[in-house]
């Protein structure tokens, strides 16, 4: 098995190191002009020689994570359709700009760009900027939806294999609901104008 995890991202960084550590291959896809000289990629790729681009790192694996900011999904869904993504599990773990009509979705732009790969959407809770918007290490869950049952169940591995609790939330249709708890934690943290972050935490009874 190797996944690969798409966008200059610390939540990319993290999730990789965090896969690494577990003993799983890894590769790391970035844009064509992403400086991977900057000091922690740099030694990633020295460490480990995994930093290619966007195409290359989809070729190689079995399981595409993309973590890249909205601006660059444009781009992730262009190398997508230039290459063969039949049977690739691919896990969307962005969030689109807010709409209050949740119409808009990276995950529909995703799913148009590699309509035979089995699509779900996961650990988009965390943020892209993840581990600074959760300093305290308080985020010990995320929440994934896709359709594929066999390879739900692969899905919901991944994400335990990492240390995080896995939580159903049904069919990829609901991806926006994904995003929208992450728009309101946003809000949330905006509107009390401090340094603070603020999470969900599912609660059951």
């Amino acid at each position: 098995m190797k996944i690969a995890l798409l966008g200059g991202t610390s939540l990319a960084k993290t999730l990789g190191k965090k896969y690494i550590e577990a003993g799983v291959d890894v590769v790391f896809g970035v844009r064509h002009d992403f400086d991977t000289e900057q000091v922690e990629w740099k030694m990633l790729n020295r460490l480990y020689n995994r930093i290619c681009p966007y195409e290359s790192a989809i070729i190689q694996s079995e399981i595409i994570l993309i973590c890249a900011d909205t601006a660059f999904i444009p781009e992730i869904c262009q190398a997508l359709k230039s290459v063969d993504t039949e049977s690739k599990l691919i896990i969307d773990c962005t969030n689109a700009h807010y709409d209050k009509k949740l119409a808009i979705s990276n995950t529909l732009l995703i799913q148009k760009a590699a309509p035979k790969a089995h699509l779900f959407k996961a650990f988009n809770n965390l943020g892209v900027d993840y581990p600074s918007s959760d300093i305290l290490g308080i985020i010990k869950e995320t929440y994934y939806c896709g359709d594929d049952i066999p390879d739900k169940i692969r899905v919901k591995r991944l994400i335990e294999l990492i240390g995080f609790k896995a939580i159903d939330v049904g069919l990829i249709n609901n991806a926006p609901l994904l995003e929208a708890f992450y728009h309101l934690s946003k809000e949330i943290s905006w509107n009390r104008k401090d340094q603070s972050n603020f999470h969900f935490k599912l609660i059951a009874s």
